[in-house]
């Protein structure tokens, strides 16, 4: 007998959507049945008219643990995961203390793996101090690194182009990719002190101290230095139209260089900032309409590789600040990208097809969890995202599972929903609820671990 049985669903995947009956046992998927008898099954679920989708993968949240447990732990992160479809995330390091070498990182391992309600990697960070480390945590088992190449929260800013260019070098022989937050930290410096100066303190000032210019150099920068280090690169929450063409321009040179975007990048703009204030403030900033629109067709080109959501949980008195320098940057979405996001299958600015590419097939590929997640087939992670494509919502604050409950989509009503989040066989949401218990594995990655 089967541990679960997912029969009536249509599935989908990047290239087609299809019926189909399927079977996960002992955490993996075990059959997909288009006809003929079923077999029985510890647990059934009826999908008729639902649509089955490989477990979403958000690979860009912040859990805040350790160090930052009153704004978010992993216990009530994985749980917003899993109340919002993701099955799996990718964890940053820039936590107290930061993720710098085996010691931290097993310590972290050991902390957050029993508060897991769905699969995660944890990623290394690259500092000043820590650069010869890289060698030895990537063996630990970290999905990947992180270097903030401009200030964020934190103010834990990389090394300079030097010692980037050697971890660089020193990532090159791992086969792990690292994430670059892309901007150019001495143009916002400078800005920012000119804005101050002007006697600036609305929110819209933010935007206007990190233009795009500030993120195109520093993308530019990185892609130049992987070219030549020949190490795999991720720009982080892209938010520019400039920022697209650059990703064009180095992926057409042959830089191994691939890029995320967030659905506060698409659907909110300028205009917004006066009706929502801070709560608009992140880095980098959410900027004009255009920006959102070649962002929306980067990501139907395949120029922008993964939808992700920079998930950022802060309190409400760091956040809602009178003097926006003062504000704290970062809001929550890992519970909301879902909904948002069919929403806009539903408008018909995204298809279902590409929207599994984006969320699944290549976060699984880009961070080396390929063939384990991102698709369902014979021998991968039973990891489903079961969704309701009619089902209608409000998206509201109050009912975040986050510990933070800020976000800028007070009162947003979205069509599609997704109903069941499995991960590996465990069903830890249905119809919204969460239901599961801590069952999440720490996933490491797959080729990078055979070198």
């Amino acid at each position: 007998m089967a541990d679960l049985l997912v029969k009536n669903g249509r599935v989908v995947t990047p290239e087609y959507t299809y019926d189909a009956n399927i079977v996960v046992d002992k955490g993996k998927v075990a059959g997909i049945v288009h006809s003929g008898p079923l077999p029985d099954a510890e647990q059934v679920i009826d999908a008729q008219g639902l649509f089955v989708l490989p477990g979403v993968i958000d690979a860009h949240v912040h859990l805040r643990e350790p160090g930052w447990t009153h704004k978010e732990d992993f216990g009530t992160g994985t749980t917003a995961a899993a109340a919002g479809g993701v099955t799996c995330i990718i964890d940053m390091p820039n936590t107290v203390p930061a993720t710098t070498d085996l010691k931290t990182f097993e310590e972290k391992l050991a902390l957050v793996q029993p508060k897991a309600m769905v699969d995660f990697g944890l990623t290394g960070i690259v500092l000043d101090f820590n650069i010869e480390e890289i060698p030895s945590l990537s063996k630990a088992g970290v999905i990947g690194w992180k270097c903030f190449m401009g200030e964020s929260v934190g103010s834990l800013v990389g090394p300079d182009d030097g010692g980037l260019f050697h971890a660089f070098q020193l990532l090159a022989g791992t086969g792990l990719r690292i994430m670059l937050h892309a901007e150019n930290n001495p143009i916002i410096q400078f800005l920012m002190k000119q804005l101050r100066e002007e006697g600036r303190t609305d929110a819209e000032a933010w935007l206007d101290a990190r233009p795009a210019i500030c993120e195109v150099e520093a993308i530019n920068r990185a892609a130049l230095m992987a070219e030549s280090a020949g190490n795999k690169i991720h720009i982080v929450h892209l938010s520019s139209k400039e920022g697209v063409e650059a990703v064009r321009y180095w992926k057409k040179r042959g830089v191994d260089i691939t890029c995320e975007t967030g659905a506060h990048y698409i659907t909110l703009s300028r205009e917004d900032y006066k009706r929502l204030g801070m709560r608009m403030k992140m880095n980098p900033p959410i900027r004009d309409k255009e920006h959102g629109s070649a962002l929306l067709e980067g990501l139907k080109e395949g120029v922008v590789d993964i939808i992700a959501t920079d998930h950022s949980p802060h309190t409400l008195e760091e956040k809602l600040k009178d003097v926006v320098w003062q504000a704290i940057s970062g809001f929550c979405g890992v519970e909301t990208s879902v909904p948002i996001f069919l929403t806009m299958v539903n408008e018909g600015k995204l298809t279902l097809n590409q929207y599994v590419r984006l969320t699944s097939e290549k976060p699984a590929k880009v961070w080396d969890m390929w063939p384990q997640k991102g698709h369902i087939s014979i021998g991968a992670d039973g990891d489903l995202t079961i969704v309701d494509m009619k089902k209608k919502g409000v998206l509201h604050e109050a009912d975040l599972h986050s510990r933070s409950k800020i976000f800028p989509y007070e009162g947003v009503q979205v069509t599609g929903m997704p109903v069941y989040s499995i991960v590996r066989g465990h069903i830890q949401m249905r119809e919204g609820e969460v239901v599961g218990q801590p069952c999440g594995q720490l996933v490491r990655p797959i080729q990078a671990g055979k070198r």
